[in-house]
């Protein structure tokens, strides 16, 4: 496991499962909406944006959280050789966003840019979650299905399961240098 891409709906703790798995593995991490938005929630050029994701798919490790665009999305998810989906029920999206909001106000919210506006980006979250959950969801779970031949698979559709998951990975239960595909 060298290139991980760590995807799924708004409020999923995409981020956070992201910062503990390189904190275990000593890949970097790289957060999209850090790498798309500036402090205070500027987004940069969509070119720039871009460029930069290409730079950090052309290195040899990386774990790359997040949606960033349509386009590199799917480069993204083939160039990694390790697939770790977040697909929890859409009403658990709801809460863990709405959970996000409120507490955002105390502390910034895991993966965030420095003094992003909570507000407004909590509402892009709450317009995110329907349209990818009808939209993107089945696209994404399509793309597992297909790719569980090739890469190594995590669908993790519990919070349970991601708990599960990352105690896995610390005691080196699992087995995630080799391609296998697993559904905890």
């Amino acid at each position: 496991m060298k290139k991980i891409a760590v995807f799924g709906n708004a409020g999923g703790g995409k981020s956070t499962l992201s910062q503990k798995l390189s904190n275990m593995t000593g890949l970097p991490v790289y957060i999209l909406d850090k790498v798309q938005y500036q402090p205070g929630g500027v987004a940069v050029s969509r070119e720039d944006y871009k460029r930069i994701h290409q730079e950090i798919l052309a290195t040899d490790q990386w774990i790359i959280d997040g949606f960033g665009c349509m386009e590199t999305l799917w480069q993204r998810l083939d160039a990694a050789d390790t697939l770790v989906f977040v697909d929890l029920p859409i009403q658990m999206h709801f809460w863990l966003v709405t959970k996000r909001f409120i507490t955002g106000y105390v502390q910034p919210p895991s993966g965030w840019p420095e003094k992003s506006p909570i507000f407004k980006s909590s509402m892009n979250s709450y317009r995110a979650l329907w349209l990818c959950h009808k939209r993107l969801t089945p696209r994404y779970r399509e793309y597992v299905k297909q790719a569980q031949g090739t890469k190594c698979v995590y669908h993790l559709q519990s919070t349970k399961q991601i708990a599960q998951f990352l105690e896995s990975v610390e005691t080196g239960k699992t087995a995630i240098a080799f391609p296998h595909s697993s559904t905890l």
